[in-house]
């Protein structure tokens, strides 16, 4: 790595661990500084999400509490996201870098449309969710439920996407919950935390296991992402929602822009 390698990477490793403290969406710092340090795709793609990795274990253990009204969905949940993050990993892997570079366009638009228009589909999801007669409690939630077939799906098809890219998937899992039948948000931010665990945890052992990480790069932006973590958690007393919601917007937009403009030059 160059000097200047170094400073991109911590760079894009500080600011994505001060974002996700504060509201989700680092991914968009993070990846595009190790392609902008020189790794391929694939590799930087795999390296982003050994670097991030420990942040979802740290907000996982934070909501332990509130998991506990959900154990007995937890298994099966638990077992969807393990099988669609190992599917997502092992596509990226077999898609190879020529691939995954055509479509970072499109998913780099896909994520920040996703992460832009949040708030309206959480609205959308609630308005959905009013309109439903009422039933029993989210444990017993029947064909809608969390623990149906159809919740099963939906989280394994959600967990797929995790493990191929990860750009937004949490806001794609709390809105898949939610449908679901889980009301209480802390308790779907508890769930989402605990899935996205799962699945960076069994990405994390695929590109691990397939040699698909750089480690000098990757030990760098782990460092900066738990310094930026900090960081983030500090200035999110004192920073505005709306402000960085816009801020990641606006980098999700240029930099999909960008890699539009690279992959028609």
């Amino acid at each position: 790595m160059t000097p200047i390698d170094m400073l991109l990477i911590g760079a894009g490793g500080f600011a994505a661990g001060a974002v996700n403290a504060m509201a989700g969406g680092g991914t968009f710092f993070s990846f595009p500084a190790l392609l902008a340090a020189g790794l391929p795709p694939v590799v930087a793609n795999a390296s982003n999400s050994v670097a991030l990795w420990p942040g979802s274990l740290s907000g996982a253990w934070a909501y332990r509490q509130e998991l506990a009204a959900y154990r007995r969905y937890l298994l099966p949940m638990g077992v969807a996201s393990l099988l669609g993050g190992a599917a997502g990993g092992l596509l990226l892997l077999a898609a190879g870098d020529a691939r995954f570079a055509a479509l970072i366009p499109l998913l780099l638009a896909f994520a920040t449309v996703l992460f832009a228009f949040s708030p309206q589909l959480s609205a959308l999801v609630r308005r959905l969710k009013s309109g439903q007669p009422a039933g029993p409690a989210p444990a017993a939630a029947g064909q809608h439920g969390a623990g149906s077939p159809a919740g099963w799906l939906a989280q394994l098809l959600v967990s797929v996407y995790g493990g191929f890219f990860g750009a937004g998937m949490g806001i794609l899992m709390m809105a898949s919950l939610q449908i679901g039948g889980h009301d209480n948000v802390q308790h779907v931010n508890a769930l989402k935390n605990l899935l996205s665990a799962v699945i960076y945890s069994v990405t994390v052992i695929t590109f691990i296991v397939a040699g698909a990480v750089s480690w000098p790069h990757t030990a760098l932006m782990l460092l900066t992402a738990s310094l930026g973590g900090y960081a983030g958690a500090r200035l999110a007393r004192r920073l505005r929602g709306p402000w960085l919601r816009r801020l990641v917007i606006a980098a999700g937009c240029a930099l999909t822009l960008y890699y539009f403009a690279k992959a028609a030059g």
